[in-house]
């Protein structure tokens, strides 16, 4: 049993928490419920930090791995793999975090309470923080955001190997220049359908130790203080029985940004009364006069610091050392070889092929020379993302190459151009490398262009100081110079391969019509480089699908501000993608037989209402993954398009074939009402089931079909 299933000893942890709580004067509970918690040395309580991050990686500790940014992990549609890497995280988080206490260190992202994951939304594809997400549909956020927190929280009997933390509640997707003081205004549908669905999933599922609550308002309230969203529906709908935590500077944001409170104290107030428990800020400094004038009790603040030590006591930072397991993972863990070569693992899986015309793979003996060109080939921002570490060793794209062909070929580089201005140093004319392009072109048997984005223009506010302002994109295309670029190798007339390293969906249509070969690498980590090299010379293949709908450069998005879900994404676009969500082609290619479904004797046996089976056969010629996708679509007016409702990676050698079969419960066929109410859709539904989506772009550009089957759903 785990400790998330042991109701009996959490209760214990319960009953220890409120009676050291008890002890406390009122004073030392309102320390205790800011982020970097004093000691209290009279009860033998040690500072604590709340404060740490691990989106993809442990963060701003110094060294560790560096994994691929949450939106690549997301791009793999590998469940298992994305536990893996969190477990690998928390490991070396473990490793830090003994060492760190072994010489007294509690400064800031020094602890083992980590904010992340990111399970919002990415409803815009110009919102400049939707690289830390795992994408724009609720399903694929659901799954990967409960195994990422049972990866980092573990599977002890006693103890949480760390505590996660769902963020940022609810609706957060941007502008970033004005979330201070953004009112989200949301239908009760939208709400539930999209922008709750994973946050109910990584409570009730993942049993996430912690929610983050918003800056923005939502429908006319303060994420932090509003008491239908964390009371009503995260506490008493959801279930939820951990601790909320504001994001840093929200609880000042209910006086300053959005003026529903007159003082500092009043906002300290809400936010406590409504149940936000710790404070990333200063304002909970408040809560004592707060609490003296009589605008919150003394008792919610107890509530709060006994939520807050029960988190302590999990992770078994009061308790003798020889106690916790997690206690004797030894430093040498953090960057050390299985790290690296999960790592590259990783990187391998996110890395999505989106055209090839026959160039891919490369054939190294008959090239003697490459072209390696582009603001992001040697960049190692480009491979970090955002909320990083730091690695000891880079792999970029060119590093990569390099490595990977060693004597065997030469590798001509260029920076071809900066990745956003028009120059790439401030004396020098307009296209400065320009002349340094052609020539590597003209002297190389293939070209790869390394273009795209990284986080110092796609981020969040405050960190991405772009010239386009507060880290969202003003657009879909490629900044700078980067497409003249792009057309100057193509004009060559030498082989191009555009890799791009984005963390989000770039309207690449003139490439998607002229260029062979494209490659989305997103921001895949500290080995990226090895990995992209190694898929561009067949020694693996490439298998990640799109966890974004990737649009065309006229698609006319909606506004940013509308927090609708009316045209937005897949399920509820009526145009036709560029690159579809769930698109990702292969070196190899995958046929599906017997494909049904099939119901179990009674219905909800083992939570199943049908079964999707099918054989999947590899009948290409190169060693993959397929990714099999199960969408459902509910016939009606205004119902949205085939989502997503189940999924399974499987790998075959050429010629082999595996039986998979993916369970549907009852819920995958059911829709929420414009009051927000959850019902089962009776009806005939439809069932595709396939490597894609069920959409004819997908067809078109796969050139192959998924199938279609009826099922008949009754209450």
């Amino acid at each position: 049993m785990e400790l998330t299933e042991n109701k009996e000893l959490l209760e214990q942890y319960r009953e220890r928490a409120k009676k050291l709580v008890e002890q406390m004067s009122l004073e030392e509970k309102v320390f205790q419920t800011l982020y970097n918690a004093p000691a209290v040395e009279r009860l033998g309580v040690k500072a604590y930090n709340w404060w740490n991050e691990a989106l993809h990686g442990v963060a701003r500790a110094g060294v560790a791995t560096v994994f691929p940014q949450a939106i690549g992990l997301a791009a793999t549609f590998d469940e298992d793999l994305v536990e893996e890497v969190a477990d690998a995280i928390s490991t070396e988080a473990r490793g830090k975090f003994n060492l760190q206490q072994a010489k007294e260190d509690t400064d800031i992202y020094k602890g083992l309470t980590f904010w992340s994951p990111n399970v919002n939304i990415f409803r815009d594809p110009r919102w400049g923080r939707g690289h830390e997400t795992f994408g724009e549909d609720p399903y694929l956020t659901s799954r990967m955001g409960v195994r990422f927190i049972r990866g980092l929280q573990g599977h002890d009997e006693k103890y949480l190997k760390a505590a996660a933390c769902a963020k940022h509640l609810a609706v957060h997707s941007g502008p970033e220049a004005i979330r201070h003081s953004f009112d989200a205004v949301v239908s009760k549908q939208d709400l539930y359908e999209t922008y709750l669905a994973a946050f109910k999933a990584c409570i009730q599922e993942g049993h996430v130790e912690a929610v983050m609550g918003a800056y923005n308002r939502l429908n006319g309230v303060p994420c932090c203080a509003n008491e239908e969203l964390v009371e009503k529906i995260v506490r008493d709908e959801f279930g939820f029985e951990g601790h909320m935590v504001s994001d840093c500077g929200a609880v000042q944001d209910i006086r300053d940004g959005h003026h529903v409170a007159a003082t500092f104290k009043e906002a300290a107030a809400m936010a406590m009364k409504n149940g936000c428990d710790l404070n990333c800020g200063k304002m909970f400094y408040f809560l004592k006069q707060a609490a003296e004038d009589g605008l919150v009790s003394e008792e919610r603040i107890s509530e709060a610091v006994e939520r807050l030590f029960t988190t302590r006591i999990k992770l078994g930072v009061l308790d003798r050392k020889e106690e916790n397991p997690y206690d004797r993972i030894p430093y040498s863990v953090v960057d050390s070889e299985p790290m690296r070569k999960l790592n590259e693992e990783a990187a391998a899986r996110c890395v999505v092929l989106l055209k090839n015309d026959g160039l891919l793979p490369l054939e190294l003996s008959s090239i003697q020379t490459i072209g390696v060109i582009g603001p992001n080939a040697d960049s190692r921002r480009a491979l970090a993302g955002n909320y990083e570490g730091t690695a000891s060793h880079y792999w970029t794209v060119l590093e990569g190459i390099q490595d990977y062909v060693g004597d065997r070929a030469r590798v001509m580089y260029s920076e071809g151009c900066h990745l956003y201005k028009d120059r790439t140093t401030g004396l020098a004319y307009a296209n400065d490398r320009l002349s340094e392009v052609k020539g590597v072109c003209e002297n190389s048997d293939v070209v790869v262009v390394c273009l795209g984005l990284d986080a110092s223009i796609e981020g969040e506010e405050g960190d991405a100081n772009n010239e386009y302002g507060s880290g969202d994109k003003p657009d879909l295309n490629l900044p700078g110079i980067q497409q003249q670029i792009l057309e100057a190798a193509y004009a060559s007339g030498k082989p191009v391969i555009l890799v791009l390293l984005s963390g989000s969906a770039l309207a690449v249509d003139w490439a998607q019509e002229h260029v062979p070969a494209i490659l989305q690498g997103w921001y895949p980590g500290a080995c990226g480089g090895k990995a992209i090299a190694k898929i561009l010379f067949g020694e693996r293949c490439p298998e990640g699908k799109l966890p974004v709908t990737f649009y065309h450069k006229d698609e006319k998005l909606p506004d940013f501000t509308d927090y609708s879900m009316k045209g937005r994404t897949y399920r509820y676009m009526k145009g036709e993608a560029l690159y579809p969500f769930g698109y990702g082609l292969s070196y190899t290619r995958f046929a599906y037989e017997n494909v049904r479904i099939e119901k179990p004797s009674e219905d909800g046996e083992d939570g199943r209402f049908v079964t999707a089976r099918a054989l999947v056969r590899n009948v290409g010629t190169a060693a993959g993954a397929e990714t099999v996708q199960v969408y459902v679509k509910i016939p009606g007016e205004d119902t949205p398009n085939a989502q997503l409702k189940g999924l399974r990676k499987v790998r075959l050698e050429p010629g082999e074939a595996r039986e998979v079969e993916i369970a549907l419960p009852k819920e995958a066929f059911g829709l929420y009402d414009e009051d927000g109410r959850f019902g089962i859709c009776e009806g005939n539904a439809l069932v595709y089931v396939g490597g894609h989506g069920p959409d004819a772009r997908s067809a078109a550009l796969t050139g192959q079909e998924v199938c279609c089957l009826e099922v008949a759903v009754g209450e």
